[in-house]
């Protein structure tokens, strides 16, 4: 599991280590693993060009220490100051006894450049001195970034104006939810961790791996049948979109339960591609609604709520939720909304959403009492409470009619199969993502074709 910690958490635990270390150990600690990493990305450290962008924190004195590490080992280290007069005294000192130098401006060619301008306590994009600085990096060289890329809000992700896009990012003691979530999470590039020796509590944000998901999924056993296996219920499609429903099945069949029980007009369409798939309503242990529904069905919607199994609401499903009513359920509920239908649930704009993605999925889960599934670049998962989960697969590709309906099918699946529904939502959207990626391939692809690389992404993880 990698997991991730708000600021306020990993100063707290900073805190509590210095009190116990010698004077500027930690920051030390730092520099060593940064400098390491440095070394292992220019391979040959000696007469490398190195340049510092020296912020006046402490971000910019574990940039100064790396450096004199670096310079030590004979690479050409410049250092430039955002503002001279605020400049880590420790850090330079030690950069100038290594032969490092201070510089008024940022040389034309480098081979790394680090980036320390400001830390994991910046706020609201990058001031315009270190915003020049930014603008005057070399073509070509490699961009590390300290513990954060300057500019990106390490608690959400948020970019609120000019940023650093770094090539690596080296983070301190754990991830910052900035390094995991869009649009934060593109800027950082790969992201190595160097432990300092924090000792922290629950984490705030938190993203399956391979281990974890692989634990997870539904595996019958000898006395199973389709019926103990778990049936799902997929209410889609209309005559206007009956390939929702047809995708939607599609991802339901491939996702753990024993039986999909397909409900709407678009009957034939799936009868026809998926023959196994059972008719009409009857029992199921999870539903799934939504999916190109269209308008004016919000009778069936409410049916739906009405049954005390969980419910997956999706697309058209989504308009006119009453909180109330999915608060008094009796049993959990999982929305799975994209940035669209998020703001149009919490009556904000569009772009609201996208720029504070985590805020966001946060205040579905609080307002609605359910389990929320933001859709997009980072996919997110959250409860009212417990920390939210982040999806560490996917593809740009997956931006593709009928994605979303696949996604829903598989989700509800897992629902019905046992899952627990943060846990269908993490799963659900992990294997998306991965069967995304591998029908890509680097080129176009269809939401079918997600269907259809499922079960190469299930027997990843045996």
């Amino acid at each position: 599991m990698r997991t991730a910690y708000s600021v306020e958490t990993v100063r707290a635990a900073e805190r509590e280590l210095i009190a116990r270390l010698p004077e500027g150990a930690l920051m030390q600690r730092a520099a060593a693993g940064l400098a390491a990493v440095c070394a292992g990305l220019l391979r040959k450290v000696y007469g490398a060009r190195v340049v510092l962008l020296v912020g006046p924190g402490d971000n910019g004195g574990d940039a100064l220490y790396a450096g004199a590490r670096l310079a030590r080992r004979g690479a050409g280290v410049t250092a430039v100051a955002m503002d001279p007069e605020r400049i880590h005294e420790g850090g330079l000192r030690a950069l100038l006894a290594a032969g490092g130098r201070l510089a008024d401006g940022v040389p034309a060619r480098a081979d790394l450049v680090l980036d320390g301008l400001v830390g994991i306590g910046g706020r609201g994009g990058l001031r315009p001195a270190a915003a020049a600085l930014v603008e005057r990096i070399p073509a070509g060289a490699v961009v590390v970034a300290v513990d954060l890329p300057s500019g990106v809000d390490a608690d959400t992700g948020e970019v609120a104006g000019a940023a650093v896009r770094a090539d690596v990012t080296v983070t301190f003691g754990a991830y910052k939810p900035g390094l995991l979530i869009d649009p934060g999470a593109s800027r950082a590039g790969a992201v190595r961790l160097v432990d300092i020796g924090l000792s922290l509590p629950e984490p705030e944000v938190e993203a399956l791996q391979d281990a974890e998901v692989g634990a997870l999924l539904p595996v019958p056993t000898a006395s199973s049948d389709k019926y103990r296996r778990g049936v799902v219920g997929v209410v889609a499609g209309s005559a206007q979109y009956p390939g929702a429903a047809v995708l939607a099945v599609s991802g339901a069949l491939r996702g753990g339960a024993g039986a999909v029980r397909y409900v709407g007009p678009a009957v034939d369409a799936v009868l026809a591609r998926y023959p196994e798939t059972l008719i009409g309503r009857g029992r199921v242990q999870a539903w799934v609604i939504g999916p190109g529904l269209g308008t004016g069905r919000a009778a069936e919607v409410a049916e739906v709520l009405a049954d005390p199994v969980p419910v997956l609401v999706d697309a058209d499903g989504l308009r006119g939720l009453d909180p109330a009513v999915l608060r008094g359920r009796p049993a959990p509920t999982l929305l799975t909304p994209h940035a669209g239908e998020a703001a149009a649930l919490l009556g904000v704009s569009r772009e609201e959403v996208e720029a504070a993605r985590l805020t966001s999925v946060r205040a579905l889960a609080a307002k609605y009492g359910a389990v929320a599934l933001l859709k997009g670049s980072t996919t997110l998962v959250s409860a009212a409470g417990g920390p939210v989960r982040v999806n560490p697969t996917g593809t740009p590709w997956l931006a593709t009619a009928g994605s979303g309906d696949v996604l829903s099918g598989l989700t509800g699946s897992l629902l019905a199969a046992g899952l627990d529904a943060v846990d269908a939502a993490s799963v659900g959207a992990y294997l998306h993502g991965l069967a995304a990626r591998r029908a890509a391939s680097g080129a176009p692809l269809l939401a079918q074709h997600i269907a259809e690389s499922l079960p190469e992404a299930w027997r990843q993880h045996p």
